[in-house]
């Protein structure tokens, strides 16, 4: 063969990340080349994986009846995870194999102590598995090393088939023990970050109710309990006034009805009873009402769900409705609520001005994240000109009967 062959051989697709063994071509492409360079590798790689997998795991579990023993295993697994990332980058280079790099040892992790950190770093599925990769890399690492470095010299012709074939067995391996385990492991890190929306939400919540209670219904009893002091005061007091302690009382008894409004309100800010009592099409239909425009409501249930996710559906559509009244100008809106087999879906369209934005600081983004957390989607389509259709989907959890 001569050496202009090789410059109308194609390359390797990068592009195809879905495991099938890619066809042999013929020599030599520059992709065949990174094949030849991984698999020389293999053997010094191979070399320190082995050894520190029986020097490091091994000693571990040895000593595992002593102080140290457990805890060096520990360290030796979240070392694996650090050999493991470098073989990723390895097959990623010279292989084309791009593999998800798994959550951090640290995701997900509850706080504790040591003893919960130790036993978290002990049952770690990626270390284990990125240790056992380590140890039967040693064979085979001597076999692609003698097999690529004598193709080198005796077995020019067919070496980037062989080459080939041994580079998809390495693509198999990586794919097979360094990928991150199954669907939950890989959204191990997601649901940490969720758990943070969650708390963020809560203590702004909390923070809202305390703002609300402070400023509102408190600020009125203390003006009342003022109130009918002063009243009482003219009641019985040396120079007495009748008629103005009744003025008196008869404001306190005003102030009385709106705290009292002001306290069901906030109630009803936390979790409506009519939502608890009657579900989640009599709670819409009454926030509905409120709505500066016409609201059509139309829900098809069977079941309620969770209360949870009830409560979540209230008040997304309730936020939304909210949103329609400060800034769309719409003539009408329709409110639509339906499930589709373990999903509850939420849509609500207005033929408002639309150009609504999940940045856009109309509490959009917070509608999102706090679907997010609990494994929601949130859709806004919100062209300039309007309309404005925002799709809401939740999680169906039945509801659990006391």
């Amino acid at each position: 063969m001569t050496a202009g062959a090789s410059d109308h051989l194609p390359d390797y697709d990068r592009s195809n990340r879905s495991g099938r063994p890619q066809p042999v071509g013929f020599p030599y492409s520059s992709d065949t080349w990174k094949e030849i360079a991984h698999l020389l590798l293999n053997l010094p790689m191979a070399l320190f994986g082995f050894v520190f997998t029986v020097v490091v795991l091994l000693l571990g579990c040895g000593l595992s009846v002593t102080v140290i023993g457990l805890p060096l295993l520990a360290a030796g697994l979240l070392a694996a995870r650090r050999f493991g990332t470098v073989e990723r980058a390895r097959a990623r280079n010279l292989l084309g194999v791009y593999v998800d790099e798994p959550s951090s040892a640290a995701a997900g992790r509850r706080p504790g102590g040591f003893l919960a950190r130790l036993w978290a770093g002990l049952k770690d599925p990626v270390g284990w598995r990125t240790a056992l990769y380590a140890f039967i890399r040693l064979p085979w690492g001597v076999l692609t090393f003698a097999v690529t470095l004598t193709g080198l010299f005796v077995l020019w012709p067919v070496l980037p088939f062989l080459a080939r074939a041994m580079a998809n067995a390495d693509r198999a391996m990586v794919r097979g023990l360094l990928c991150p385990s199954d669907e939950l492991e890989r959204r191990i890190a997601e649901l940490e970050s969720d758990r943070g929306v969650v708390v963020d939400t809560a203590a702004a919540d909390l923070r809202r109710i305390e703002r609300d209670l402070h400023d509102g219904a408190q600020a009125r009893l203390v003006a009342l309990a003022m109130g009918l002091g002063m009243a009482k005061e003219k009641l019985t007091g040396d120079f007495k006034d009748p008629v103005a302690a009744a003025a008196m009382v008869d404001e306190a008894h005003g102030e009385v009805k709106l705290a009292l409004q002001e306290l069901r309100d906030l109630a009803r800010g936390i979790h409506p009873a009519v939502l608890t009592d009657r579900g989640l099409d009599a709670a819409l239909s009454s926030i509905a009402s409120r709505c500066t425009a016409p609201v059509r409501v139309t829900v098809d249930l069977t079941a309620r769900p969770a209360e949870a996710i009830e409560g979540i559906a209230y008040f997304t559509v309730s936020e939304l409705l909210q949103n329609v009244s400060k800034h769309s100008g719409a003539r009408s809106v329709s409110v639509d609520v339906w499930r589709s087999e373990e999903r509850l879906l939420i849509q609500v369209r207005d033929d408002g001005r639309g150009g609504a934005r999940l940045d856009g600081g109309t509490g959009m983004a917070g509608l999102a994240d706090r679907l997010g957390a609990v494994d929601g989607l949130f859709l806004l389509d919100s062209p300039a000109g309007g309309p404005t259709t925002v799709t809401a989907e939740l999680p169906w959890r039945d509801r659990v009967r006391e």
